[in-house]
């Protein structure tokens, strides 16, 4: 495994520009499946994520071509039928995505279970049920049959905002006979970008943005270019290092998408974190002095993640370390995902003050003096709130498993170090 080597205490400035959206990247890589034609996307991260994505779509005939240094020219002109590798839906929850489209495009899949961060249970009822409601049907032995003999538009409310099961349900419904009513969808920015792209193939989806989205059947879809958008995750990651971390230049994120972080600047000014908008970029002034801003009548204050436009549940982690820095106490509740939280073990070990005191809910209580540890990333969002604990911490810390890190960051040691800071990836042999 590789391994992350910092050196903690470094003040750190300068730009970086932010990559395109790890989850907007995997739907729009499975919607290549819906149309015969060339799909060309800009913008796309080059993440381990993203080429198990690829490596599974040329596993069903799907051509696929590097055109640019973050552009990719995908066909599929001719799609074939199969099981798809075991071991690679492992290695990505996004493997489920596949399911939609090939259903429209082929009238069955046969898909191994989908693997990703291990952060709690993470069903897939949603998905099958809007598929059973379109006109499919699923079984299981070992793997999901999923099989259709033509999919029929439907009235669908969704038992939970699912992100990946609304990708799915639109994909499915796009060509479907007839008009698809999906209400609880999920509206997360990487939604947006999927419909917005499948309306450039030719589909016809109305209420972008909203949770409740109006489907139109089509025909058929053709090829088109679509840009992806930026990450917000990652924008919000180097946010939390610049208030952390920043030095007397601050960090710019150029093409930060700032219209996606109005709540998530609502939730980290509970930290006293701070950060300006400058038309598509992001500035973040160094040499912050956090200080947690209690409640109107002086109660400790919370941050929840909730469905968009709620503060996303994929930084809660990121809030949990800056909430070490932070003069004050603040309560984490974790509401989606029973295991994200019990990584603050490996913070406690560094120094910091928690309290975790249930699966979904912990304390913290800072500022915390953290010190340079040896830890192991366990999942993407809690690699990275590691990372940046080293970056505050006094000493050296050698921080493990990066290529967690490296599903859903692109070249993120890379744009530290463009910052100033003292990281060094030291490689495993092979």
């Amino acid at each position: 495994m590789d391994k992350f080597i910092v050196e903690g205490n470094v003040r750190l400035s300068g730009e970086v520009v932010a990559s395109g959206n790890k989850n907007a990247a995997l739907p729009l890589l499975a919607s290549c499946l819906l149309t015969n034609e060339p799909v060309v996307l800009h913008n796309v991260p080059r993440i381990r994520d993203v080429g198990t994505m690829l490596r599974l779509l040329e596993s069903l005939g799907v051509s696929v071509e590097w055109v640019g240094a973050n552009s990719l020219q995908l066909c599929a002109a001719e799609v074939h039928d199969g099981v798809l590798d075991p071991q690679l839906c492992r290695e990505i929850r996004a493997s489920i995505l596949l399911a939609g489209p090939m259903l429209a495009r082929r009238g069955q899949i046969q898909l191994p279970p989908p693997g990703g961060d291990v952060i709690g249970r993470r069903r897939l009822d949603t998905h099958f049920l809007a598929f059973n409601s379109l006109g499919a049907t699923v079984s299981a032995n070992g793997y999901f049959d999923i099989r259709t003999s033509g999919l029929v538009g439907a009235d669908i409310m969704l038992d939970e905002a699912s992100v990946t099961a609304t990708e799915n349900a639109i994909m499915a419904a796009v060509t479907a006979r007839g008009t698809t009513i999906l209400r609880n969808a999920a509206s997360e920015p990487h939604v947006q970008d999927l419909c917005h792209c499948l309306n450039r193939m030719g589909a016809c989806i109305e209420n972008i943005g909203s949770n409740t989205l109006i489907i139109r059947g089509v025909d058929r879809l053709h090829g088109c270019e679509f840009t992806i958008g930026a990450d917000n995750i990652e924008v919000t990651s180097f946010i939390v290092i610049g208030a952390l971390c920043g030095g007397d230049g601050g960090i710019w994120v150029r093409n930060a998408a700032p219209q996606h972080l109005s709540m998530t600047r609502l939730m980290l000014r509970r930290l006293g974190i701070r950060f300006d908008i400058c038309g598509d970029d992001v500035f973040i002034p160094g040499n912050q002095r956090l200080v947690v801003e209690p409640e109107f009548d002086g109660a400790i204050p919370k941050i929840d993640d909730m469905p968009w436009p709620g503060f996303p549940a994929d930084a809660m982690s990121l809030a949990i370390v800056a909430a070490t820095q932070a003069e004050g106490s603040v309560l984490i509740h974790e509401k989606m995902f029973e295991s994200r939280l019990y990584f603050v073990d490996k913070l406690i070990s560094m120094g910091a003050r928690i309290v975790l005191c249930d699966p979904h809910r912990c304390v913290v209580q800072g500022p915390s003096r953290l010190r340079g540890e040896e830890v192991q990333s366990p999942d993407i969002r809690a690699g990275v709130a590691l990372v940046i604990a080293a970056l505050c911490a006094e000493g050296i810390s050698v921080i493990s498993n990066v290529q967690q890190i490296d599903r859903g960051y692109e070249r993120f040691d890379e744009k530290l170090r463009s910052l100033g800071a003292h990281i060094e990836r030291v490689r495993s042999p092979g």
